[in-house]
């Protein structure tokens, strides 16, 4: 019976190892190691570590594609392969889906709340004039702005100094990535990438 269980567990890992490939770490400047050391350590579930995996989405290279049930981004790859990475996604109230484009993306950048979000939490108004990127923002290492038909949706891909809620509902409706994740999408997706939010 051990034989059969130990048998089983290994052909297990050896198919899960097939179909799932680790993604190295980004290399990261000063300034992002200095940041990053501040933001508080979380252990992340082992499904929600990016992972290189057969595409599942069907779509062309560079795409992005956010599965906001599941709490997984894909960033596909030339030969049917993608990057899977966990991201917490808007809770149902604030939550939005659906197709744009990646118009520009920048480093450590500044957060403005939306003046919808202050009404929601007047406690934001001290920042309403926005806030300089660094450990204590929220939009963490790097941030991908989403446009429909050449206007801002004040969507955001980016990273988070609250690494606790990858896997769940929890944003304001941006999708958040642990910051080293936030990174490799940032150092992969080019300008003009097509992102699909369902």
């Amino acid at each position: 019976m051990k034989q059969t269980f130990a048998a089983v567990l290994g052909l297990s890992v050896l198919l899960g190892a097939c179909q799932y490939k680790t993604v190295h770490a980004p290399s990261l400047s000063a300034r992002d190691a200095e940041y990053m050391a501040l933001v508080p350590n979380f252990e992340t579930q082992i499904t929600h570590l990016p992972y290189e995996i057969n595409d599942p989405t069907g779509e062309e290279p560079g795409t992005i594609v956010v599965d906001t049930t599941e709490k997984f981004l894909y960033f596909v790859l030339p030969g049917k392969k993608a990057i899977r990475y966990g991201v917490a996604t808007g809770d149902e109230a604030f939550g939005w889906t659906g197709t744009a484009v990646m118009q520009r993306k920048a480093e450590w950048p500044r957060w403005t709340p939306p003046a919808e979000m202050i009404a929601r939490w007047p406690h934001l108004a001290p920042r309403a004039g926005g806030m300089e990127g660094g450990p204590d923002n929220p939009l963490g290492a790097r941030a991908l702005y989403l446009y429909q038909n050449g206007k801002d949706t004040l969507y955001r891909i980016h990273g988070t100094n609250e690494p606790e809620t990858i896997g769940r509902s929890a944003s304001s409706g941006c999708i958040r990535m642990r910051n080293i994740d936030a990174i490799d999408l940032y150092n992969r997706a080019a300008v003009g990438a097509k992102v699909i939010v369902r």
